[in-house]
């Protein structure tokens, strides 16, 4: 890897900023987005919906083995062994004076704990730091429904001869409030309803995390971290619905209450030997869980001291993961090309279960549904279980300090089984090859190319029923056991400059997206009577557009310390909706994003 591809800030150039931990001095460097943002912990929301993993055209694909389009964290050169407790998240934990200096590094080595990232930020401490350092941070916020929710952290790391280690333990509580209103149309386009809804959450979550690096030797060392989440919070919906197909207009009134609690685990370890010629041999395991427990009740109000129930939905998750993964990396040629080869296991399991009683329908009500009547939906209990194998090998060749070339290729077999009220397994197997081209025109001027197959993780609440939080008209999503993965060719240039005197950073991303087997919402509506929805394949489809982003220091203003943050994204799409016949866009595919942010830090002032 050339010199021209790293970009390196010694620790004396935050100096006059005064940092207090890495991530303060990461927030100072300009072009660089938010380390937190790859991998961070799952905390409490009022929303969303439990367990499983989502899609997203953003990253790259599933596995450690294929590299990430996201920005990366090292710390010393090594990642986390982890997925909710990760390298970017030990920021907040790693004290300035602990830093040596970080780099910001551009191409592409067989030296680096991760590959095919777009760009990877090596924090590097001091190479002995014995002194026990501890942080700790109080906060209160005034919330608008006039009570005050703590918040606190505490935190210890140091280093007792080979042995490093980091420990944390935060709390919090949260208030969330939300005012939304929707109108919608008919098919003719005359007035359907207006609504207009007010909903808050109140909730408290904490986690306590450890990491421990110890050096066995000069040769070898290793890594264990570990993480503990927990949190619960309780949602309040008032709503409010006019119906516009009459005159005068009508009104309709509702309250639900949603309680909701999650727990979220997760440990990690891996282990690394350097060989006397330079080799390395790499192992990696990680084991997590995350639960989700959400009850949902609903009332019909019809006056101040009268309503009805309607609805009981108490829905259920737990997910599981344990990945295990291997590789040996070795130089050929003299330490211009280098090759790793290695394999991954994964293993993720979904248990899921789902109730659902109904008001004023006919049938004998349950206490067991919240004191209405059973509802049978099919598929509602059931067990997800994925069993995945990928070996993989990488290849980078560095033709010259200004030009690198990495090539992989990685093998996917995997097989999902569903068990419960549907039994059904099936098996599938991709291979998927990857090329990434850089060249440094000049030291400022970075030019890449990448070409790309990428196959999305399948989320798996979508093959079991689940509480439909899309659409208040549906009580549930049901399940698809028939999902196939979805997968697209990526085409991407990428162009980045580095203004001079470090005044900031100009990039861009040019990309092109071949999908195939697209999921989306999809209608299995058993009659017109009984509407339906569920996620499936609905065939192929295009996505292309371009990012332009910039990060600039305001010197040319006078006002150095001023750092002016923007992006602009174009994007469209296009797939043939299977039901309707029509060419449209593909679901949550933007048309077109603008952001602005600034930082303007007052050294003098302590400000």
């Amino acid at each position: 890897m050339g010199d021209d591809s790293t970009v390196v800030y010694p620790s004396n150039y935050f100096s006059e900023w005064t940092p207090v931990t890495a991530q303060d001095m990461l927030d100072r460097i300009p072009g660089l987005s938010d380390g937190r943002s790859s991998g961070s912990s799952r905390g409490f929301s009022g929303g969303g919906r439990p367990g499983g993993f989502s899609r997203s055209s953003r990253g790259g694909g599933r596995g450690f083995g294929g590299g990430s389009r996201e920005t990366e964290i090292l710390i010393n050169g090594k990642r986390t062994a982890g997925k909710n407790n990760s390298t970017g998240g030990q920021l907040t934990r790693i004290t300035s004076d602990q830093v040596d200096y970080i780099e910001i590094i551009r191409g592409t080595s067989g030296e680096l704990d991760v590959r095919g990232s777009g760009q990877v930020i090596n924090v590097v401490l001091y190479e002995a730091f014995t002194d026990l350092s501890m942080q700790y941070e109080l906060g209160a916020v005034q919330s608008d429904n006039n009570t005050v929710k703590p918040s606190g952290s505490l935190s210890f790391s140091g280093q007792t001869g080979a042995l490093d280690y980091q420990i944390e333990a935060r709390a919090s509580e949260v208030y969330f409030r939300n005012v939304s209103k929707e109108y919608s149309v008919l098919g003719d386009f005359s007035p359907n309803d207006r609504i207009r809804e007010i909903s808050q959450t109140d909730g408290d979550n904490s986690t306590i995390s450890a990491n421990l690096g110890y050096d066995i030797n000069p040769n070898s060392s290793a890594r264990f971290n570990t993480q503990f989440t927990e949190g619960s919070g309780e949602n309040d919906t008032l709503r409010r619905t006019t119906d516009l197909k009459v005159f005068p207009n009508v009104d309709f009134f509702q309250r639900e209450d949603s309680p909701r609690e999650i727990e979220n685990w997760e440990i990690g370890a891996d282990y690394e030997y350097n060989t006397a010629r330079g080799d390395r041999f790499k192992v990696l395991a990680i084991s997590n869980a995350f639960s989700d427990a959400l009850t949902r009740e609903r009332w019909d109000i019809s006056g101040p001291q009268s309503e009805e129930k309607n609805l009981f939905l108490d829905s259920g998750s737990t997910t599981r993961e344990r990945i295990i993964r291997g590789s040996y990396t070795f130089d050929m040629f003299g330490g211009s090309q280098d090759i790793e080869l290695g394999a991954e296991r994964a293993q993720t399991i979904l248990d899921s279960k789902l109730a659902l009683g109904i008001g004023g329908i006919p049938g004998t009500p349950s206490s067991d549904f919240g004191g209405l009547v059973p509802v049978s939906i099919s598929n509602s209990n059931s067990s997800v279980e994925e069993m995945r194998y990928e070996p993989f090998i990488i290849h980078n060749w560095i033709f010259s300090p200004r030009m690198s070339l990495e090539t992989s290729v990685l093998y996917e077999d995997s097989e999902i089984t569903q068990r419960g009220d549907v039994s059904k397994s099936r098996e599938f197997d991709f291979v998927k090859p990857k090329a990434d081209f850089r060249y440094d025109l000049t030291p400022q001027i970075q030019l890449r190319g990448t070409i790309e197959k990428i196959v999305e993780q399948l989320t798996f609440n979508d093959f079991v029923a689940a509480t439909d939080e899309r659409d208040e008209d549906s009580n549930v999503q049901l399940g698809n056991e028939n999902l196939r993965q979805e997968w697209y060719w990526n085409y991407e240039f990428n162009a980045e400059y580095r203004l001079p005197n470090d005044i900031g950073v100009v990039s861009s991303r040019l990309y092109f997206e071949d999908w195939h087997d697209r999921i989306e919402r999809i209608d299995v509506s058993p009659s017109d009577d009984d509407l339906q929805g569920a996620n499936g394949n609905i065939g192929d489809g295009e996505k292309y557009g371009i990012d332009i982003n910039s990060s600039t220091r305001m010197r040319m203003i006078g006002l150095p310390n001023l750092l002016v943050t923007g992006s602009v994204n174009v994007e469209d799409s296009k797939i043939k909706d299977p039901f309707l016949g029509i060419e449209r866009r593909m679901q949550f595919s933007w048309r077109g994003r603008t952001t602005w942010s600034f930082r303007h830090d007052i050294p003098e002032r302590n400000f």
